[in-house]
């Protein structure tokens, strides 16, 4: 085989935020292992273009912005984990400080800015691109650390558990993954006495996603394979206004274009619809009701778009704005300052996932996990900006403190079985993978996207039940390859999502359905148990 099982302390699944705030705390005295799938920026994280929401401002307090957070949530928060976190944030934003973040600053202090669902200014941010210098820094860090090493071209197929001892055992506990090696197309064993999951969402599920492409459920659908339960799948948030353009497929265009005075316009009639849905706020009604709007646009009336157009502004006025997004459409030759911008809703961030406790320990013992993968608490039905990045902050610190309370009780792995592939053969035919990866995202999207009802979600049930069986033989008689790996596990999301909103019977925060308009009374997670 040629395989090298080399051995760590611990092994952290995932390079954004989560994954090395994990990895360097862990450093301190450990060896750690990093894997990631592709590129070792290509997470979410170097693409928030927002910030991080942490109360630093005079006039706010924690209990402002734990409050902000239950609104956005529709109630469905752990009011526990939202205290936890937020009281949380000042540290973390400290120590990434430390680590030389350049955040804005306003002469000494921190500057601040204010979004959607927030009562304060209380956003550390770096100009538009937050999210990559915290990846870039955080990434240095872990470089210069000679306690860590990271592989990139690494897709992880499934946690190695008690199953694939030497001495078979049905205990459940996870010692680490098996993961192909892009490069060779071998699958590696890695094994350790600790590992942390934070492989982010399953955004890539939907036909239009603001999501990294590497965003395909993965954590989540391995975690549920080796019997971890997955709560609230079907809390998808969705962003208003994504760039409608075959050729590129998640670039987002900013609440700050409506904020700034955008207006939505119907691209045939050029009615102003907003008025129709929201005539107070019209297009500055919250994320969901505007998503909900231009859904209802594009089928009602069979549209591949809407127009969203500020050109009555001033050409000066926008560039000075929107110097990134400008540069951008006019390479693709769109003209913001003379016309409008055909724009999509897309999916946006994964609120579900897999259950976390306040220490980040999942239902398996030996896996820890953090980030989007995770379901902890914080988000409920809707997650409010800027909270993304500061979970991960906080749950990879939780996991790392955890594991290293508890070092003395965890055992070394014990001797595990190579990859089976002896009755595998080269697959012959990619096509099968792209057309069934092309028509899961298109009926998400048409079945379980913003709006649902019983009878779409139940046509995109039946359509996952027999797509399934197709992937399952496929992936029995064909070596693994990163698309049929990634195949298997969106279709596993995708189940997930499916079966959680069926199984809600009211419509609160992201989960809105036409049969049940009403939000209930009774507050409760769509906890799955494999």
């Amino acid at each position: 085989m040629g395989e090298t099982n080399m051995q760590y302390d611990v092994l952290v699944i995932g390079s954004g935020a989560a994954g090395l705030t994990a990895a360097l705390e862990l450093a301190e005295t450990k060896r750690v292992l990093v894997l990631a799938k592709g590129s070792l920026t290509g997470g979410s994280t170097a693409w928030a273009q927002g910030g991080i929401a942490a109360v630093l401002d005079a006039g706010d307090t924690f209990e402002n912005h734990v409050r902000d957070t239950m609104v956005a949530g529709a109630g469905l928060n752990d009011r526990e984990t939202v205290e936890f976190v937020i009281e949380g944030a000042p540290a973390s934003i400290d120590r990434l400080c430390e680590l030389g973040v350049p955040f804005n600053r306003d002469e000494d202090a921190l500057h601040l800015t204010r979004e959607g669902g927030h009562s304060h200014r209380r956003i550390v941010h770096v100009d538009d691109a937050t999210g990559w210098a915290v990846q870039d820094a955080l990434l240095k860090a872990a470089e210069a650390n000679s306690n860590i090493t990271m592989l990139g071209g690494r897709t992880c197929i499934d946690f190695i558990t008690d199953r694939h001892r030497e001495q078979f055992s049905a205990a459940g506990r996870v010692w680490g993954v098996y993961a192909l090696n892009e490069e060779t197309g071998r699958v590696e064993r890695h094994t350790a006495r600790a590992t942390v999951l934070a492989a982010g969402g399953a955004g890539r599920v939907y036909q239009f996603s603001t999501a990294p492409r590497g965003a395909t459920g993965d954590g989540i659908a391995m975690a549920w394979r080796a019997g971890a339960r997955v709560s609230n799948m079907e809390m998808m948030q969705f962003h208003p206004t994504c760039l409608y353009n075959l050729e590129v497929k998640n670039f987002l265009i900013t609440e700050a274009v409506r904020g700034e005075g955008g207006r939505l316009y119907h691209p045939e009639t050029g009615h102003r619809f907003m008025e129709d849905y929201d005539p107070e706020r019209m297009e500055l009604a919250p994320r969901d009701v505007v998503a909900r709007a231009i859904d209802d646009q594009i089928k009602r009336f069979g549209l591949d778009y809407v127009h969203l157009d500020i050109s009555h502004e001033s050409a000066d006025f926008i560039r000075s704005h929107f110097p990134t997004i400008d540069e951008k459409l006019s390479g693709l030759g769109i003209d913001m300052t003379s016309g409008p911008i055909p724009v999509v809703p897309a999916q946006h961030y994964t609120c579900g996932g897999v259950v976390v406790d306040l220490h980040a320990r999942t239902d398996l013992p030996g896996l820890w996990a953090a980030g989007e993968v995770t379901e902890s608490g914080l988000h409920g039905a809707n997650r409010l900006a800027s909270n993304s990045l500061l979970e991960c902050f906080v749950f990879g610190e939780a996991a790392a403190s955890d594991i290293l309370n508890r070092w003395d009780e965890l055992q070394e792995p014990p001797a595990i079985l190579p990859w089976d592939e002896s009755r595998v053969t080269d697959s012959d035919e990619e096509v099968v993978i792209k057309q069934n990866w092309t028509e899961i995202r298109r009926f998400m999207w048409n079945y379980v996207g913003i709006v649902r009802t019983t009878k779409r979600l139940e046509r995109a049930k039946n359509r996952i039940a027999l797509l399934k069986q197709e992937v399952e033989d496929y992936y029995g008689a064909f070596r693994v390859t990163t698309d049929l790996i990634e195949l298997r596990n969106l279709l596993q999301a995708a189940e997930l999502i499916v079966k959680s909103a069926l199984a809600r019977h009211e419509s609160r925060g992201l989960h809105y359905t036409l049969d049940y308009p009403e939000t209930g009374e009774l507050v409760k997670d769509t906890v799955l148990v494999p």
